[in-house]
């Protein structure tokens, strides 16, 4: 197998590595359009387990005819890249013809344009194929499935440093210079319909062993798990982010302040975005820095009932940074993932097509074997059930 990693930050380089570590793969390029990023990666690549079958390829994905004829090369790729660069990726990886699966998702305004164009060519893109999304509506879908009747179903997933510190006890843990904040309001599921509330309202106290107290809010339910047949009478769903307590009301501040507006405002003159200003001004304080500590916390829960009989089942990961391979939680959680999913495809295992996303697909045989190639690189989950 051949496979191509697009994005050497901090996902990148581990997408990588799971896919050299797999004896099936011949072949692993990673790609990037910094020349200096992507020497820091290849030179913690090649000292690892199957750093033999690397190599890299500094690559610019507006030339979309130069990243066409490279993807075309490959048997599957992982996509890694900056929100930014993710539109372009998917447009070569279409072109190419070759199956794409992306640790992130584009807004929802370009979704429709690109769904066509999958189509179109008979592709496969899968979006989302990360922790979150990706893991949270897997495991959801896997859980919801083991109920006859849904009633609730609640996700919170977060990566937060090891040690919080000021100004949000938080650190940027998934990669690029830009804070995971948005202003637009969120989804809940509320008495069987979607509705709005605001974004990092509803806070709740979250404890996980070994690690004590957190806090949950809202973040957004995904509105498409809705259509998967086990969630057709689900009456209450949240999908909430997991923080060191304090953060949800600091960011309301923020957001309150309308300092997580994308829309430009006048300053002496010149135009600004306030969420870039606040993504500029607060970039040196919540960067992770070199020898900081990340974890990844999960947990998913399905409550419903199982031959009349009420049920909760739940499933539950706390992951920690690497500290022999030096990859952060955020990163094994995440690329990893992808990389897993793209080897099926990249092997025949998986064979769908269009533009989807993965807890359309990954089920069964293929849930089985994605658990446990994760719980390989220790990466566990905790199932439980209980009477609800």
């Amino acid at each position: 197998m051949r496979i191509l990693v697009l994005g050497s930050g901090l996902m990148g380089p581990a997408a990588a590595f799971n896919a050299m570590s797999d004896p099936d793969v011949s072949r692993v390029t990673l790609c990037d359009i910094d020349q200096r990023q992507l020497d820091t990666a290849e030179a913690k690549l090649k000292r690892m387990e199957g750093g033999e079958k690397l190599s890299t390829v500094a690559l610019d994905l507006n030339d979309q005819g130069a990243a066409t004829r490279l993807l075309a090369n490959f048997d599957a790729i992982v996509g890694a890249l900056p929100w930014g660069a993710v539109v372009p990726g998917i447009r070569a990886a279409v072109a190419a013809g070759t199956p794409l699966v992306d640790l992130a998702r584009p807004v929802e305004t370009e979704l429709a344009d690109l769904k066509r164009g999958v189509e179109a060519a008979g592709g496969l893109v899968i979006l989302g194929c990360g922790v979150e999304p990706g893991l949270t509506e897997i495991l959801a879908r896997h859980l919801a499935e083991k109920l006859d009747q849904v009633d609730e179903l609640h996700i919170k997933c977060g990566g937060i440093p090891e040690k919080p510190t000021p100004p949000l006890g938080y650190k940027i843990v998934f990669g690029g210079r830009k804070l995971p904040l948005r202003e637009e309001d969120a989804h809940i599921v509320e008495n069987g319909e979607l509705k709005l509330v605001p974004r990092y309202s509803g806070v709740e106290s979250v404890s996980f062993p070994g690690v004590g107290d957190c806090e949950a809010w809202h973040e957004g339910f995904m509105p498409w798990l809705m259509d998967l047949e086990a969630l057709k009478g689900l009456k209450v769903g949240t999908q909430k982010t997991i923080r060191w307590p304090g953060y949800a009301a600091k960011v309301t501040v923020l957001r309150e302040l309308g300092l997580l507006s994308e829309e430009p405002v006048e300053v002496d003159g010149v135009l600004v975005a306030p969420k870039r200003l606040v993504d500029a001004v607060l970039y040196p304080r919540v960067r992770l820095e070199e020898g900081e500590r990340d974890i990844t916390l999960f947990r998913v829960e399905a409550i419903g009932k199982k031959d009349g009989i009420p049920r909760r089942h739940k499933m539950e990961m706390a992951d920690r940074y690497d500290e022999t391979l030096g990859f952060t939680s955020m990163a094994r959680t995440t690329a990893f993932t992808g990389a897993i999913v793209a080897r099926m495809i990249a092997r025949g295992e998986l064979r769908a097509k269009g533009l989807l996303t993965p807890e359309q697909v990954i089920t069964g045989p293929l849930l089985d074997r994605l658990l446990a190639e994760l719980a390989a690189v220790n990466v566990g989950f905790e199932e439980t059930t209980e009477k609800a």
